[in-house]
């Protein structure tokens, strides 16, 4: 079993999930239960399922959950553009979100890359 928290890309997902929650508050009322639910469910999804897949049993299992995490981050990746397009995030909030889901995949594809080729 690892510690979650001391998971460089769990502590970036994290810092994303918080700047997702930051962005979203000021989004429209009828948003609420749309868009709004929508990005901030991807963004919680990343750290929690991090969190889970280190408490599982064993590296393939962890491995697992990161490919799951790896979709919601997606997920998230497209939010932030559907959000951008519709003119609830400006531009410089877009890229700086966009560019921190870059890193969270990245660094989520290289630890699956590394917990795989260990076996």
């Amino acid at each position: 079993m690892r510690d979650f928290r001391r998971l460089k890309v769990w502590e970036k997902a994290h810092e994303l999930s918080l700047a997702i929650y930051k962005a979203t508050a000021t989004f429209s009322q009828q948003e609420l239960f749309g868009l709004t639910s929508q990005l901030r469910r991807a963004a919680v999804s990343i750290p929690a399922n991090i969190a889970e897949g280190c408490g599982r049993s064993g590296e393939p299992e962890l491995a697992r959950f990161l490919r799951i995490v790896l979709g919601s981050a997606s997920e998230r990746e497209y939010h932030i553009i559907l959000s951008t397009d519709l003119c609830y995030l400006n531009k410089s909030v877009s890229q700086h979100l966009l560019k921190q889901v870059t890193d969270v995949k990245r660094m989520l594809a290289s630890l699956v890359q590394k917990l795989t080729a260990e076996r």
